[in-house]
């Protein structure tokens, strides 16, 4: 594939930045969302599909807040049912299997669980486990959810447990139930995904752009890059802010939850093959997640604590949240971790909010994941809550209220609208595996970079197999503005401190060389770009 002459309507950068700017100051839009998370981007996306103008601001970077730090599941709420959640269980479900099945196959993919038996443990703890999966695969089922996608659930002998997960203490174990769920490669390429779709349709998205007014109908922002402020109109707001959305809804009454995970090497785990999950001792229903990526590393997490003073862009990790953590996690090692073998950490904060029916006697893990939108005359319609897996579902449901109050009557299509990158991919030999499990359909795109600079064709440094191309990419197509915005969301080499320091100079290089890269004459090969809803 050749390089396209021209950026297509999906690529976001500063020159698309400065056009929507341009128009925003002088139109008044249908739909002007304020934040650009999962949520915000979900929400700009339903309203365009279903032929509004929309806008799209945000104040640092998409993805930026909690929708960047997340465990990176897809999944279809197993805890839930252990709280006799069903609703929220039910939701999960379903929008699991739209992600996996039409929006976003190439971002979402199978992911085996773990269930140890464990010969410490009560064999009542294993029956209550292996009924839940039952009822787990029964939801998958009745969701649409093809067998294809995720197997049914089988029960393991302690050998094959050893085999996909082999830090367990084999010597502990009975057997184990194997279950899946859906993965995200990376949660900030698929709220990226989600803003550049919703760009293609015809949507303004500006990042860096705070908000510090909001009305129903019009919003103030500062825009950190120059100084200047806006004024910008629009016949609806939503406040799609997360943790900050009470700064701009009086009444409004939030509960922040910290959810802390640790990274650790793989290798250190002995290069696990799936997930595992680890009871938390005295918690019924809630669980550690030891989850694999595919960079290389693996995630634990996570924590639910209530927190009111850190600040929602990657808040600092707490020394009692390691310690809980690698206490947990340590009951079901052959060799325990020590804080020598955590090589990263990090934190989201969920905006959770408290009904009156929830007591809180178990801190915010007994907060419902159900999702809220607010809609009072003559304030911005708001939406928090709910969770990445549902932000689909939470963006129909604040577009369908938008919708009442522009008097429209148009239909969410959402459910089998593929993102960006979706699609059936050609085989093709020259272009890297690894590049299409990341980029999708675009794959042909970044590799035929990597061939336009000797900068960009070899990996960042030793012991990675991220090339300066993709950095570049980020660039020219995904908004990276900053060597940050690279090493922390478009690459997440920033989880490992060490792997982001390696590789600074080199995406400092790439940023310099992005800010005069030009395109070649000759097109890619086909019909144009431009993306239609089906």
């Amino acid at each position: 594939m050749k390089l396209p002459a021209t950026p297509d309507d999906t690529w976001i950068n500063d020159a698309s930045r400065q056009r929507a700017l341009d128009h925003l100051r002088d139109h008044t839009v249908d739909v002007l969302v304020v934040g650009g998370g999962a949520t915000g981007a979900g929400v700009a996306l339903d309203a365009v599909s279903r032929g509004l103008s929309v806008a799209l601001v945000e104040s640092h970077d998409f993805g930026s807040g909690t929708s960047g730090y997340s465990s990176k599941l897809i999944h279809g709420g197993l805890r839930y049912l252990a709280k006799m959640d069903v609703g929220v269980a039910w939701e999960s479900a379903v929008e699991r299997r739209w992600l996996m099945s039409r929006i976003a196959p190439h971002l979402v993919r199978p992911l085996g669980f773990v269930i140890p038996d464990s010969r410490r443990a009560h064999r009542l703890e294993a029956v209550t486990a292996g009924l839940g999966v039952v009822i787990y695969d029964v939801m998958r089922r009745l969701s649409g959810m093809s067998g294809r996608i995720l197997p049914r659930p089988q029960l393991l002998s302690p050998r094959a447990v050893a085999a996909l997960v082999p830090a367990l203490d084999a010597a502990q174990l009975r057997r184990g139930i194997l279950y899946w769920d859906g993965q995200v490669v990376d949660d900030s390429r698929l709220v990226l995904s989600l803003v550049r779709t919703a760009a293609g349709l015809g949507a303004h998205v500006i990042r860096d752009l705070k908000a510090t007014r909001m009305t129903a109908t019009d919003v103030d922002a500062l825009d950190s890059r120059t100084g200047n402020t806006i004024t910008m109109r629009a016949r609806t707001v939503v406040n799609a802010t997360g943790v900050w959305a009470a700064d701009f809804s009086p009444g409004l009454s939030m509960t922040p939850s910290r959810g802390t995970h640790l990274v650790v090497r793989a290798e250190r785990l002995g290069n696990p093959h799936a997930a595992h999950t680890v009871a938390v001792p005295g918690r019924f229903g809630r669980y550690v997640f030891v989850l694999p990526q595919p960079t290389g590393v693996v995630y634990i997490g996570l924590t639910d604590e209530e927190d009111h003073t850190s600040e929602g862009h990657r808040p600092q990790v707490p020394e009692h949240d390691v310690d809980f953590l690698l206490d947990v996690v340590n009951t079901t090692l052959a060799v325990p971790l020590t804080r020598d073998d955590v090589v990263g950490s990090f934190a989201g904060l969920r905006p959770l909010v408290r009904s009156a029916q929830e007591n809180g006697s178990g801190g915010t893990a007994d907060i419902s994941r159900r999702h809220l939108i607010r809609d009072v005359v003559g304030e911005p319609i708001t939406v928090v809550g709910g969770k990445l897996t549902t932000y689909r579902r939470m963006a129909q449901d604040t577009v369908d209220a938008v919708a009442l109050r522009l008097g429209q009557n148009t239909k969410c299509i959402t459910r089998t609208l593929p993102l960006v990158g979706a699609g059936q991919t050609e085989h093709d030999d020259a272009t890297p595996a690894r590049l299409t499990r990341k980029y999708g359909t675009e794959a042909g795109i970044v590799h035929a970079l990597e061939q336009q600079h000797p900068l960009l064709d070899e990996p960042l440094f030793n012991g990675t197999d991220i090339t300066g191309a993709e950095l570049l990419f980020g660039v020219l197509a995904e908004g990276a503005a900053t060597v940050e915005d690279l090493l922390e969301r478009r690459t997440r080499l920033a989880l490992v401190p060490s792997d982001a320091e390696n590789a600074r100079s080199r995406a400092e290089e790439v940023l310099a060389l992005a800010a005069n890269f030009p395109f070649p004459e000759t097109p890619v090969d086909g019909p144009a770009s431009k993306r239609t809803p089906e």
